[in-house]
């Protein structure tokens, strides 16, 4: 008695039809993720660019104190006083092309920091240069306020999640909030 050995062949890999579903699933999940993606991004950019305005108002405010001259806050834009270089910007208002920091020991001027533009992120303020004083660092005047947001903004990018505030009280503290400075008294 002979028995016939009949043998079957498995194969390792994937077939074609299971190559194709899931390459077709990963573009659908690729589809649906990129737009919060992008929310994300824009939202971390504007979070981003308020603390480092935050931080260079307080940095200002800290020399002020530290070296015993006024300190100054500008734009980088404004050829009368920041960096002397002129460059075009949004408006009076937008510091969107970046800002200085400057000390003024004896009516000479000596820039401690500078920051350069991030233009996909709109910096609106009500003041074209911000002077912190000695002893205490304080502001004269009245209250500051600047609105941080995207600069493009669509229908998504819309509301207080897209929006920071940056208050400046009139002694130079600042604060910084989420939302637009007009959502808070």
């Amino acid at each position: 008695m002979k028995f016939s050995a009949v043998s079957k062949q498995v194969s390792g890999g994937f077939t074609l039809i299971e190559t194709l579903m899931v390459i077709a699933l990963a573009l659908l999940i690729a589809t649906l993720a990129v737009p919060s993606f992008v929310l994300w991004q824009v939202r971390d950019q504007v979070d981003s660019r308020a603390r480092t305005f935050a931080a260079t108002l307080g940095f200002a405010r800290s020399e002020a104190v530290r070296r015993g001259v006024p300190v100054t806050v500008c734009r980088t834009d404004q050829a009368r006083q920041c960096l002397g270089v002129a460059q075009p910007c949004g408006g009076a208002h937008d510091w969107s092309c970046g800002w200085a920091v400057i000390a003024e020991p004896a009516g000479a001027q000596k820039v401690l920091r500078a920051q350069s533009s991030e233009l996909d992120v709109r910096i609106s303020g009500v003041l074209s240069d911000l002077t912190f004083t000695p002893p205490a660092g304080q502001l004269i005047g009245r209250f500051r306020r600047f609105e941080i947001a995207p600069r493009v903004a669509s229908q998504e990018m819309q509301g207080p999640r897209f929006q920071r505030c940056i208050r400046i009280a009139a002694g130079g503290r600042v604060r910084l909030a989420e939302g637009s400075c007009g959502a808070r008294p």
